[in-house]
Protein backbone atom coordinates (compact mmCIF):
# COMPACT_ATOMS: atom_id res chain seq x y z
CA UNK A 1 0.00 0.00 0.00
CA UNK A 2 2.11 3.13 -1.35
CA UNK A 3 0.21 6.45 -0.24
CA UNK A 4 0.06 9.20 -3.26
CA UNK A 5 -0.15 13.00 -2.90
CA UNK A 6 -2.10 12.94 -6.06
CA UNK A 7 -6.15 12.35 -6.38
CA UNK A 8 -7.27 9.20 -6.21
CA UNK A 9 -8.87 7.62 -9.00
CA UNK A 10 -12.18 8.92 -9.71
CA UNK A 11 -12.25 12.08 -7.50
CA UNK A 12 -11.60 15.41 -7.84
CA UNK A 13 -11.01 18.05 -5.49
CA UNK A 14 -14.48 18.91 -4.88
CA UNK A 15 -15.52 15.48 -3.98
CA UNK A 16 -12.17 14.69 -2.19
CA UNK A 17 -13.16 18.38 0.25
CA UNK A 18 -17.01 17.54 0.09
CA UNK A 19 -16.74 13.62 1.39
CA UNK A 20 -13.75 15.22 3.97
CA UNK A 21 -16.32 17.72 5.09
CA UNK A 22 -19.52 15.37 5.28
CA UNK A 23 -16.90 13.18 7.60
CA UNK A 24 -15.78 16.56 9.82
CA UNK A 25 -19.85 17.27 10.48
CA UNK A 26 -21.12 13.67 10.95
CA UNK A 27 -18.25 12.92 13.32
CA UNK A 28 -18.66 16.16 15.16
CA UNK A 29 -22.18 16.68 15.17
CA UNK A 30 -21.71 12.61 16.88
CA UNK A 31 -18.88 13.56 19.31
CA UNK A 32 -20.84 16.25 20.98
CA UNK A 33 -24.14 14.43 21.09
CA UNK A 34 -22.50 11.12 22.43
CA UNK A 35 -20.00 12.97 24.45
CA UNK A 36 -22.85 14.75 26.41
CA UNK A 37 -24.37 11.17 27.26
CA UNK A 38 -20.96 10.18 28.67
CA UNK A 39 -20.67 12.79 30.66
CA UNK A 40 -24.29 12.79 31.93
CA UNK A 41 -23.82 9.48 32.96
CA UNK A 42 -20.83 10.10 35.29
CA UNK A 43 -22.43 13.47 36.45
CA UNK A 44 -25.62 12.61 37.15
CA UNK A 45 -26.25 9.97 40.00
CA UNK A 46 -29.59 8.91 39.07
CA UNK A 47 -28.78 8.00 35.61
CA UNK A 48 -26.07 5.04 37.01
CA UNK A 49 -28.34 2.92 36.31
CA UNK A 50 -27.74 -0.93 34.77
CA UNK A 51 -29.78 -0.41 31.65
CA UNK A 52 -28.40 3.44 31.16
CA UNK A 53 -24.99 1.53 31.07
CA UNK A 54 -26.08 0.02 28.17
CA UNK A 55 -26.85 3.45 26.70
CA UNK A 56 -22.98 4.86 28.27
CA UNK A 57 -21.77 1.90 26.40
CA UNK A 58 -23.19 2.74 23.27
CA UNK A 59 -22.31 5.97 23.58
CA UNK A 60 -18.69 5.20 23.91
CA UNK A 61 -18.24 2.99 20.81
CA UNK A 62 -19.77 5.94 18.63
CA UNK A 63 -17.43 8.13 20.24
CA UNK A 64 -15.00 6.05 18.66
CA UNK A 65 -16.81 6.00 15.62
CA UNK A 66 -16.64 9.91 15.91
CA UNK A 67 -12.84 9.64 16.38
CA UNK A 68 -12.54 7.88 13.21
CA UNK A 69 -14.51 10.00 10.92
CA UNK A 70 -12.55 13.02 12.25
CA UNK A 71 -8.91 11.08 11.34
CA UNK A 72 -10.61 10.40 7.62
CA UNK A 73 -11.54 14.03 7.23
CA UNK A 74 -8.72 15.59 8.07
CA UNK A 75 -6.70 12.87 5.41
CA UNK A 76 -9.17 14.30 3.28
CA UNK A 77 -8.17 17.78 3.49
CA UNK A 78 -4.76 16.95 3.02
CA UNK A 79 -5.66 14.64 -0.28
CA UNK A 80 -3.87 11.59 0.87
CA UNK A 81 -3.23 9.18 3.82
CA UNK A 82 -0.39 10.70 5.88
CA UNK A 83 0.20 7.55 8.38
CA UNK A 84 1.60 5.23 6.57
CA UNK A 85 0.42 0.86 6.26
CA UNK A 86 0.66 0.76 9.58
CA UNK A 87 -1.56 3.82 10.68
CA UNK A 88 -4.40 2.20 7.93
CA UNK A 89 -4.18 -1.39 9.72
CA UNK A 90 -4.56 0.54 13.08
CA UNK A 91 -7.57 2.89 11.75
CA UNK A 92 -9.02 -0.54 10.11
CA UNK A 93 -8.95 -2.06 13.47
CA UNK A 94 -10.04 0.68 15.07
CA UNK A 95 -13.18 1.81 13.09
CA UNK A 96 -14.59 -2.28 12.68
CA UNK A 97 -13.93 -2.62 16.62
CA UNK A 98 -16.49 0.57 17.50
CA UNK A 99 -18.46 0.08 14.57
CA UNK A 100 -19.23 -3.88 16.13
CA UNK A 101 -19.83 -2.53 18.92
CA UNK A 102 -21.99 0.02 18.48
CA UNK A 103 -24.35 -2.54 15.85
CA UNK A 104 -23.77 -5.04 19.13
CA UNK A 105 -25.04 -2.74 21.69
CA UNK A 106 -28.00 -1.50 20.11
CA UNK A 107 -29.47 -5.32 19.95
CA UNK A 108 -28.32 -5.57 23.39
CA UNK A 109 -30.55 -2.39 24.60
CA UNK A 110 -33.42 -4.17 21.98
CA UNK A 111 -32.64 -7.53 24.58
CA UNK A 112 -32.83 -5.15 27.88
CA UNK A 113 -35.83 -3.33 26.97
CA UNK A 114 -37.90 -6.63 26.39
CA UNK A 115 -37.19 -7.81 29.82
CA UNK A 116 -38.19 -4.40 30.89
CA UNK A 117 -41.56 -4.40 29.59
CA UNK A 118 -42.26 -7.74 28.65
CA UNK A 119 -40.95 -10.27 31.31
CA UNK A 120 -40.75 -7.55 34.51
CA UNK A 121 -37.16 -8.72 34.76
CA UNK A 122 -34.93 -6.54 36.30
CA UNK A 123 -31.49 -5.70 35.37
CA UNK A 124 -28.41 -6.74 37.61
CA UNK A 125 -25.11 -4.48 37.54
CA UNK A 126 -23.39 -7.95 37.25
CA UNK A 127 -25.40 -8.67 33.99
CA UNK A 128 -24.95 -5.70 32.34
CA UNK A 129 -21.20 -5.82 33.08
CA UNK A 130 -21.08 -8.96 31.73
CA UNK A 131 -22.79 -8.23 28.63
CA UNK A 132 -20.90 -5.55 27.77
CA UNK A 133 -18.10 -7.27 28.28
CA UNK A 134 -18.73 -9.76 25.81
CA UNK A 135 -20.06 -7.00 23.73
CA UNK A 136 -16.80 -5.41 23.42
CA UNK A 137 -14.88 -8.95 23.33
CA UNK A 138 -16.44 -9.89 20.50
CA UNK A 139 -16.31 -6.78 18.46
CA UNK A 140 -12.39 -7.62 19.33
CA UNK A 141 -11.98 -10.84 18.10
CA UNK A 142 -13.77 -9.93 15.01
CA UNK A 143 -11.82 -6.94 14.46
CA UNK A 144 -8.39 -8.12 15.23
CA UNK A 145 -8.60 -11.06 13.08
CA UNK A 146 -7.92 -8.68 9.58
CA UNK A 147 -4.52 -8.20 11.51
CA UNK A 148 -3.37 -12.01 11.29
CA UNK A 149 -4.19 -12.77 8.27
CA UNK A 150 -8.19 -13.56 7.90
CA UNK A 151 -9.79 -10.54 6.54
CA UNK A 152 -7.67 -8.04 5.64
CA UNK A 153 -7.72 -3.92 5.84
CA UNK A 154 -7.06 -1.98 3.13
CA UNK A 155 -7.64 1.89 1.86
CA UNK A 156 -11.05 3.16 0.63
CA UNK A 157 -11.50 3.94 -2.68
CA UNK A 158 -11.44 7.32 -1.05
CA UNK A 159 -7.57 6.24 0.09
CA UNK A 160 -7.90 8.58 3.40
CA UNK A 161 -9.61 6.28 5.19
CA UNK A 162 -8.78 2.22 6.17
CA UNK A 163 -11.84 -0.39 5.99
CA UNK A 164 -12.01 -3.85 5.60
CA UNK A 165 -10.48 -4.71 1.74
CA UNK A 166 -13.47 -5.91 0.02
CA UNK A 167 -12.45 -5.94 -3.43
CA UNK A 168 -10.24 -9.30 -3.65
CA UNK A 169 -13.05 -11.91 -3.51
CA UNK A 170 -10.79 -14.36 -3.12
CA UNK A 171 -11.13 -17.39 -0.31
CA UNK A 172 -8.93 -15.55 2.46
CA UNK A 173 -12.13 -12.67 2.28
CA UNK A 174 -15.35 -14.71 1.82
CA UNK A 175 -14.89 -17.20 4.39
CA UNK A 176 -13.93 -14.14 7.03
CA UNK A 177 -16.87 -11.95 5.77
CA UNK A 178 -19.75 -14.06 5.58
CA UNK A 179 -19.56 -15.56 9.35
CA UNK A 180 -18.46 -11.97 10.61
CA UNK A 181 -21.75 -10.26 9.06
CA UNK A 182 -23.73 -13.32 9.83
CA UNK A 183 -23.10 -12.50 13.92
CA UNK A 184 -22.39 -8.80 13.72
CA UNK A 185 -25.30 -8.04 11.54
CA UNK A 186 -27.93 -10.46 11.05
CA UNK A 187 -28.11 -11.66 14.39
CA UNK A 188 -28.65 -8.24 15.89
CA UNK A 189 -30.93 -7.24 12.92
CA UNK A 190 -32.70 -10.71 14.74
CA UNK A 191 -32.48 -9.60 18.21
CA UNK A 192 -33.57 -6.43 17.46
CA UNK A 193 -36.71 -7.23 15.39
CA UNK A 194 -38.30 -9.83 17.86
CA UNK A 195 -37.64 -8.10 20.67
CA UNK A 196 -39.62 -4.59 20.01
CA UNK A 197 -41.99 -6.59 18.22
CA UNK A 198 -42.80 -8.01 21.75
CA UNK A 199 -42.58 -4.76 23.05
CA UNK A 200 -44.68 -3.85 20.47
CA UNK A 201 -47.60 -6.05 21.27
CA UNK A 202 -47.19 -5.29 24.86
CA UNK A 203 -47.78 -1.32 24.14
CA UNK A 204 -50.85 -2.29 21.94
CA UNK A 205 -52.34 -4.60 24.48
CA UNK A 206 -52.12 -2.01 27.48
CA UNK A 207 -52.73 0.93 24.96
CA UNK A 208 -49.27 3.08 26.24
CA UNK A 209 -46.84 3.05 23.16
CA UNK A 210 -43.88 4.67 25.42
CA UNK A 211 -42.02 5.24 22.50
CA UNK A 212 -41.66 4.43 18.87
CA UNK A 213 -40.63 0.55 18.73
CA UNK A 214 -40.09 0.56 14.69
CA UNK A 215 -36.93 3.41 14.65
CA UNK A 216 -34.23 1.18 16.49
CA UNK A 217 -34.29 -1.11 13.75
CA UNK A 218 -34.77 1.47 10.65
CA UNK A 219 -32.01 3.59 12.14
CA UNK A 220 -29.74 0.43 12.09
CA UNK A 221 -30.76 -0.57 8.35
CA UNK A 222 -30.13 2.78 7.42
CA UNK A 223 -26.87 3.47 8.91
CA UNK A 224 -25.20 -0.21 8.49
CA UNK A 225 -27.44 -2.01 5.89
CA UNK A 226 -25.61 -0.26 2.26
CA UNK A 227 -22.35 -1.36 4.10
CA UNK A 228 -23.64 -5.11 4.64
CA UNK A 229 -24.59 -5.10 1.02
CA UNK A 230 -21.84 -4.00 -0.24
CA UNK A 231 -19.41 -6.45 1.40
CA UNK A 232 -21.89 -9.53 1.03
CA UNK A 233 -22.32 -8.44 -2.83
CA UNK A 234 -18.10 -8.42 -3.05
CA UNK A 235 -18.60 -12.22 -2.21
CA UNK A 236 -20.62 -13.20 -5.45
CA UNK A 237 -19.91 -10.52 -7.91
CA UNK A 238 -17.16 -7.47 -8.57
CA UNK A 239 -17.54 -4.85 -6.46
CA UNK A 240 -15.18 -2.64 -8.56
CA UNK A 241 -17.19 -2.36 -10.95
CA UNK A 242 -19.26 0.41 -9.07
CA UNK A 243 -17.66 3.33 -9.30
CA UNK A 244 -15.51 4.63 -6.44
CA UNK A 245 -17.32 7.30 -5.45
CA UNK A 246 -20.36 4.86 -5.24
CA UNK A 247 -18.66 2.31 -3.07
CA UNK A 248 -17.91 5.61 -0.48
CA UNK A 249 -21.55 6.45 0.01
CA UNK A 250 -22.43 3.66 2.34
CA UNK A 251 -19.02 4.71 4.31
CA UNK A 252 -20.84 7.83 4.86
CA UNK A 253 -24.24 6.33 5.51
CA UNK A 254 -22.39 4.35 8.04
CA UNK A 255 -20.72 7.20 10.33
CA UNK A 256 -24.16 9.13 10.78
CA UNK A 257 -24.96 6.36 13.01
CA UNK A 258 -23.31 8.35 16.27
CA UNK A 259 -25.26 11.35 15.66
CA UNK A 260 -28.92 9.08 15.18
CA UNK A 261 -28.06 6.74 18.10
CA UNK A 262 -27.52 9.95 20.26
CA UNK A 263 -31.01 11.29 19.41
CA UNK A 264 -32.53 8.03 19.53
CA UNK A 265 -31.12 6.34 22.61
CA UNK A 266 -30.16 9.30 25.09
CA UNK A 267 -31.93 12.38 23.83
CA UNK A 268 -34.99 10.40 23.06
CA UNK A 269 -34.85 8.22 26.23
CA UNK A 270 -37.31 10.62 28.67
CA UNK A 271 -35.07 9.22 31.63
CA UNK A 272 -31.52 9.73 30.15
CA UNK A 273 -32.51 13.05 28.65
CA UNK A 274 -33.92 14.44 31.70
CA UNK A 275 -30.30 13.34 33.45
CA UNK A 276 -28.41 15.45 29.81
CA UNK A 277 -30.71 18.62 30.90
CA UNK A 278 -30.02 18.45 34.95
CA UNK A 279 -25.64 18.02 33.83
CA UNK A 280 -26.00 21.08 31.48
CA UNK A 281 -28.33 23.25 33.75
CA UNK A 282 -28.44 21.63 37.18
CA UNK A 283 -31.82 21.52 37.62
CA UNK A 284 -33.66 18.23 38.51
CA UNK A 285 -36.36 16.98 36.19
CA UNK A 286 -38.67 14.52 37.76
CA UNK A 287 -39.49 11.34 35.93
CA UNK A 288 -41.82 8.87 36.23
CA UNK A 289 -39.90 5.49 35.63
CA UNK A 290 -41.93 2.60 33.57
CA UNK A 291 -43.08 0.21 35.99
CA UNK A 292 -40.24 1.21 38.82
CA UNK A 293 -37.33 0.28 35.99
CA UNK A 294 -35.06 2.70 34.22
CA UNK A 295 -35.65 2.97 30.42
Amino acid sequence: MVSSHSLPEGFNDLDVFGLGTALLVEGLIGFIFNGLTLLSFYKVKELRTPSNFFVFSLAASDIGICMNAFIAAFSSFLRYWPYGSEGCQIHGFHGFLTALSSISTCAVIAWDRYHQYCTRTKLQWSTAITVMVIVWGCSAFWSAMPLVGWGEYDYEPLRTCCTLDYTKRDRNFVSYVLPMAFFNFVVPVLLILSSYQSVYQKFKKTGQMKFNTGLPLKSLVFCWGPYSIMCLYAVFEDITAFSPKLRMIPAIMAKTSPMLNAFLYALGNENYRGGIWEFLTGQKIEVVQPDNKSK
